[in-house]
Formats: structure tokens, C-alpha cells, sequence
């Protein structure tokens, strides 16, 4: 038999989680067919079988954390005899291979298992390397933290609660009896994957980086008798044709009057990187959590290799299959709540990019034309976030002037395609 290490993902990812076994133990498999689908830190990845052979034994279960370069699942290569090896071989194997041959922890059964060791007990509970890194840094033993993930896993709640909580003598003092209003959370489940690594770059780029917001409406009436017009031809060629290309290539458009908008701010806020290429990121609320992934080099797109870049991210973000290469790269985001109904939001910024926009719904509303007369117009709201450390105010309202005249009146931006 032979173990499947869980390979090294990239991207300083050390343990995934994982979301579900496309085998069981006894399965016939065969070479490149998927075998599981694991979460990590930025979205599913499938991993295939490296060879043909039969599934022996699943060390993971689904829902579990497995880490990088531990044993995944075993599997009997095809063709290899089933039966028990020798004494002898025995011995020969342990020498050339002492991994192969040594029982895996979750092979013993708990009844079989020694008493642990004081200093193993700590490694025994299961807790993520940057919870065992708090522990440290505040001279706690892990062992003494009760865990509140799943089979009894501590998370950085429970050390923090671990912290906060009252000595012995605290709580003789304040003792009072139980209330019946159920107070106890229905259930609790460990932030993982997506969601996690969201939680910690949005705190780190709201606390981070100061964020300027300012809002505007922008008439699109014009913008949605131009997609009617042009719908028909991309939907012949079966691609789907929203708002979101007008969007983007309107703002590649915008960023060439104002590239500090495309710009980032370096780490020791000293230096301002200015890219050529507009590579724009988009909010897609995924069933894995939110991501964003980029359309790469808008300013030299069509309004039609737009839609189809932006038809292949979002199903491919909502499927939770996106590309690494695809997360990275962003230079300026776009978050369209109004498809989900909202009309105003304040985002934050997806570091180290210098802004965002959130759009809104787009509503008919009442406005009056230069003449004074009421009309029926489409508005939409954007509230855009900028970095204020090196955007200001002015700054800001400049560009999404200017992205707003495109928007407002399209045709003008053919005038500026090659």
C-alpha cells in the first residue's frame, strides 16, 4: 500500500479542510479521476488520483482539517498482491520505509493508545497553528483551553474567552442562578476557508488603511438601451451580456485620466506603484464565501471578451473552482449589490488595491430634463471607498466623473477604443 500525501497548494497554505470524498474505502480508482475536493484559504481544489489502484483507507473524514504533506487517504497500487506480507518483508519494509510501516494516529483505537505525555498533551489538541501561536505568546497551556470547534478543536474565540474569564474567586463571588431564556448558542461552527481569510483581511484593510467614501448617482437609462440593442448579438454567440462589461471598460477608460486610482501604496506607505494594465476585480457571493476575482488587462479588451470573461469568473466563483491566478493581480474592485437589491453600502477596500465601488439597484425614478420637464430615468447609486492616505477627496470625485460620462452617455466610448 502506499499513503497520498496531501500535497503543497501554494501560497504558504499549510492545512485545508475537507469538503467531500468522491470515494469510499474499497473503490476501484483510476489514474487523474477526482478523488476529493478540498477548501483552503482561497477557494476548492480537486485533487486527482496519481495512479490506478483501490482505495484502502480514508485518514481524513470529510469536514475535517487535513495538513499539508500528512497523509491524505491510503490506496493498493493496481496489480500489487493483497495479500499479507512476510515476516521478513516485513522487516525490509519498516528499514527501507519506517513512515509506510508505522500505524497512523487515527489507526489507533482510543482503548490502545499510551497515556500522553505532559508535553504532547498540548500537541494532541487539535488547534490551528495561529491559535497555538496566541497560546504561546500569552504563556498559556493549550490542554487547559476548552474548545468550542468541532470535536473539542480550539479556536481563537475560546483563548481569547480563556483570557477574559474570571478567576476562581471571581466567579464564587458573582454566582447566579441559571436563566431559562436559552442564552446558549443554537450551535457554533469553526470559521474556515473563504470565510476566514475574508474575516481577517477585511479587519486588517479596515484598520489598516483610512477609507474615504463618496457616493454619487449616475443616469444609465441610455447605458440599458445599448445593452438591449446589443444583447441579441452576444446571446447569438452564447455569452450573457450585463452591465458589468459597461462597468469595467468604462472604468479602464476612467483610470486613464486618473491612474493614482490604479495605483498601490507599498507596505512602509513610502512608495506608490503605478500599473499600466487595469486589472478589475469583481464581488462574487460564492457558496465557498466571498470572492473576487479579476478580469486581467481591461483597457485592451472588447466590450465581448469582457462578458465572456466576466460569464467564466462568475460561475467559476460560484462553483467555488476559481484559479489562484485569477484572485491575483487587482488593481481596482467593483461590488454590485444591486444585484442582490441594495441600494447604498460603504465597502472596504480589497488591499493593497487603492479603491472599490459598491453599486446599487438601479431604480426608475423621477427627474427633470434641461427644460424643466419631468422625466422617467433609470438611476443607479455608487458609493466608492478610497485609500486617503495618498486619494482625496477631489481626487476621487474627478474620476468617477469621469467614469460617470462614459456610463451616462456610452457612445462616447468609442471613441477611445483601438
Amino acid at each position: 500500500m502506499s499513503d497520498f500525501l496531501l500535497p503543497d497548494i501554494g501560497e504558504g497554505i499549510v492545512e485545508c479542510e475537507v469538503v467531500e470524498w468522491r470515494v469510499a474505502e474499497g473503490d476501484t480508482i483510476e489514474e487523474d479521476q477526482p478523488i476529493v475536493e478540498v477548501m483552503t484559504d482561497k477557494a476548492l481544489v480537486e485533487i486527482t488520483a496519481p495512479e490506478a489502484g483501490t482505495v484502502t483507507k480514508l485518514y481524513v473524514p470529510q469536514g475535517q482539517i487535513a495538513k499539508v504533506h500528512a497523509p491524505l487517504y491510503a490506496y493498493q497500487t493496481a496489480g500489487s498482491s493483497s495479500s499479507e506480507p512476510t515476516a521478513d518483508a516485513s522487516t525490509d519494509q519498516s528499514t527501507a520505509n519506517p513512515r509506510e510501516s508505522t500505524p497512523q494516529r487515527d489507526d489507533i483505537e482510543p482503548s490502545t493508545r499510551a497515556p500522553a505525555e505532559p508535553s504532547a498533551l498540548a500537541h494532541k489538541v487539535p488547534a490551528s497553528p495561529a491559535v497555538r501561536r496566541l497560546v504561546r505568546e500569552h504563556d498559556l497551556v493549550l490542554a487547559d483551553i476548552t474548545g468550542s470547534g468541532k470535536e473539542g478543536r480550539v479556536l481563537k474565540e475560546d483563548v481569547l474567552a480563556h483570557l477574559n474569564a474570571p478567576s476562581v474567586a471571581d466567579n464564587e463571588a458573582c454566582v447566579s442562578p441559571p436563566t431559562s431564556s436559552g442564552s446558549a448558542p443554537a450551535r457554533v461552527e469553526p470559521l474556515r476557508g473563504v470565510r476566514a481569510v475574508m474575516a481577517k483581511r477585511m479587519v486588517e484593510s479596515a484598520s489598516s488603511i483610512p477609507h474615504f467614501h463618496y457616493g454619487e448617482e449616475i443616469d444609465v437609462t441610455e447605458l440599458l438601451a445599448l445593452r438591449e440593442r446589443l444583447k441579441p448579438q452576444v446571446e447569438a454567440q452564447g455569452e450573457r451580456l450585463t452591465l458589468m462589461p459597461f462597468f469595467m471598460k468604462a472604468m479602464a477608460l476612467a483610470v486613464a485620466e486618473t491612474p493614482i486610482i490604479n495605483a498601490q501604496l507599498n507596505d512602509a506607505a513610502d512608495e506608490l506603484s503605478y500599473y499600466d494594465h487595469c486589472n478589475i476585480g469583481m464581488a462574487v457571493d460564492s457558496k465557498a464565501g466571498l470572492l473576487v476575482p479579476n478580469v486581467k488587462g481591461v483597457e485592451r479588451l472588447t466590450l465581448f471578451e469582457i462578458a465572456k470573461e466576466v460569464g467564466r469568473l462568475t460561475q467559476a466563483a460560484r462553483d467555488g473552482r476559481v484559479d489562484q491566478a485569477d484572485l491575483k493581480g487587482g488593481t481596482i474592485s467593483i461590488s454590485n449589490i444591486g444585484a442582490l437589491g441594495g441600494t447604498y453600502a460603504a465597502p472596504i477596500i480589497n488591499a493593497p488595491e487603492a479603491a472599490i465601488v459598491a453599486i446599487g439597484k438601479t431604480q426608475w425614478l423621477p427627474r427633470f430634463d434641461e427644460h424643466g420637464a419631468v422625466q422617467r430615468r433609470a438611476i443607479l447609486t455608487v458609493t466608492w471607498a478610497g485609500d486617503h492616505r495618498f486619494i482625496d477627496g477631489g481626487t476621487i470625485a474627478r474620476f468617477c466623473n469621469a467614469w460617470k460620462g462614459f456610463l451616462e452617455a456610452p457612445e462616447s466610448m468609442l471613441l477611445h477604443l483601438a
